[in-house]
């Protein structure tokens, strides 16, 4: 057991980083956050964000539930294959059946779980506390009999009765269990309940948390956890999970290491692993999310961005670099002089003071109407106010895309600097498939990389008029643009290629120091 005050109230985890005791973590993403709606991984998916929790130094990895059917073991397998260094563990009821299952996918250890509130063994069970216990004892024994790393959670333990809670896991450990675990099941408690509960079963020995956030204390309990005792989470990344989701672990992670100087994961790993299960579970993740959200480190206020330039860490908590993340200064109706004159500089464009003034004035204008400021809206806004003609380097002539009865495919005819070019491609739609033949018709020079694509739809109805931002980089330069029109796939090829053209204009005119008297942009478009 670990005693988080350690004789200092004012820092009660202060113990754990002025001793050998850590805190570790347990990710539960490819089990219970599979068990989110609509998510369902593949095993090549499982295997591929396995690697990446194993590279970020997470001690414990839930491969799944070997209890699910045969394709779920084949799954497991495939990550018990990879020979990990971290833990990797099933899921097992409490049946003797599924801890043979998970035997047989070659695991580490089970998180057994037994029925802890009377809500679950008298009326969804349908058995007694008595045989919980004995069943608990007598299956634990035989986990430990084969060598197996073992858990116990009382299943709904937030709502059991404490003493029968305490009774249950006093047995698991006597029979040789490595360590309980608190559930908060249906994210019911409190942080005063938690703190109640996890104190009294860490008195016994080694205890887990296991939390969820229904009422947004996810990540309260699991502190109140640890102040009581616990020294190892259960979470997922990025929070998904059932109904309200589990606690999030890179939440845990950060908030730990910033907060108290305890490591338990390796946070230049985080972002890069966050994008991965996105991108797996098709759970896009919300822009203002606590350390991997778009706007976690996106400064645009005025005041804020002219802090920010000053002192990086004039408005953030920790550097972006921290989490494998990167400062974002962006433009909008809270745009000021410093933040639109270090966006310029960003794309090698000198201005004037004058010109400056007018620039800004146009980017609030701008962003007054509900929209983003982005690098190529910003681009053209100079252009226009220093007069200057921009000179295209690859531009859209034609575009056919055909997805019905086959694979999509797409064909596009560009004019890249003075060569006019034809090229074809497929793709798993016709978005894909277009942006594959612009690729081809660019060809060499379209090695920049798609960062971020993005659709809106911004009216309604079968017509609906869509607007698709993409960012886009190349070396240490990127590129934002968005583009609105009802096509979704021509708005898609022409931010891409606006995009494209942007990175790849190397020869710019020069620029006069003085301020146009009559440089209008027509529709401040």
């Amino acid at each position: 057991m670990v005693d988080l005050f350690g004789g200092n109230p004012d820092n009660p985890l202060a113990s754990i980083a002025d001793s050998d005791e850590t805190v570790q973590l347990l990710d539960t993403t490819l089990r219970d956050g599979e068990q989110a709606p609509g998510v369902s991984l593949m095993p090549e998916e499982k295997a591929d964000i396995a690697r990446s929790l194993d590279r970020a130094g997470i001690g414990f990895i839930e491969a799944g539930s070997a209890c699910t059917g045969e394709g779920e073991r084949e799954t497991i397998r495939r990550v018990t294959d990879l020979d990990l260094g971290a833990t990797v563990t099933s899921f097992a009821r409490g049946i003797r059946n599924d801890i043979d299952l998970a035997l047989d996918c070659g695991v580490d250890g089970v998180t057994i779980v037994v029925p802890g509130s009377d809500k679950h063994i008298e009326r969804k069970v349908g058995t007694t506390h008595d045989e919980v216990v004995e069943t608990t004892g007598d299956l634990v024994a035989y986990a430990k009999d084969h060598d197996l790393w073992v858990e116990v959670i009382g299943e709904d333990g937030s709502r059991a009765d404490l003493d029968f809670l305490e009774r249950l896991m006093g047995e698991a450990l006597d029979a040789g269990a490595d360590r309980s675990c608190y559930a908060d099941t249906v994210g019911h408690a409190t942080p005063e309940k938690t703190y109640e509960y996890v104190s009294r079963l860490a008195e016994l020995g080694p205890v887990s948390t296991h939390t969820h956030d229904d009422l947004g204390f996810g990540l309260t309990n699991a502190w109140a956890s640890l102040h009581a005792g616990a020294d190892l989470v259960h979470g997922t990344i990025n929070g998904i999970g059932e109904r309200a989701g589990n606690v999030a672990l890179e939440e845990v992670a950060i908030a730990l290491a910033h907060g108290y100087g305890i490591e338990t994961m390796n946070l230049e790993t985080v972002y890069d692993l966050s994008k991965r299960v996105s991108h797996a579970t098709g759970v896009p993740l919300p822009p203002n999310k606590a350390v991997v959200g778009e706007n976690a480190f996106t400064h645009e206020s005025g005041i804020h961005t002219d802090g920010t330039l000053k002192d990086d860490a004039m408005y953030e908590p920790y550097p972006p670099e921290t989490v494998g993340r990167e400062r974002r200064l962006v433009l909008g109706k809270h745009a000021g002089a410093a933040g639109v004159r270090a966006a310029l500089e960003e794309h090698d464009v000198s201005v004037s003071e004058g010109e400056l003034k007018s620039i800004v004035e146009r980017v609030k204008r701008l962003g007054d109407r509900d929209k983003r400021v982005t690098d190529a809206d910003l681009l053209a806004i100079a252009e226009a106010v220093q007069g200057r003609e921009r000179d295209r380097h690859v531009e859209l002539l034609d575009l056919t895309a055909a997805s019905g009865g086959g694979t999509p495919t797409a064909s596009v005819r560009l004019r890249v600097g003075d060569e006019e070019r034809v090229a074809s491609g497929t793709g798993s739609g016709p978005v894909d498939a277009a942006i594959e033949a612009v690729r081809a018709a660019v060809g060499a020079d379209a090695n920049a990389q798609l960062d971020s694509y993005h659709v809106d739809a911004i009216t309604g109805g079968t017509d609906a008029v869509v607007t698709v931002e993409v960012e886009m980089s190349k070396g240490d330069r990127t590129v934002s643009v968005a583009t609105s029109d009802s096509d979704i796939t021509l708005c898609s090829v022409e931010a891409m290629i606006e995009a494209l053209d942007r990175l790849l204009a190397n020869d710019r005119p020069d620029r006069d120091d003085a301020e146009p008297e009559d440089a209008t942009l027509a529709d401040d478009d």
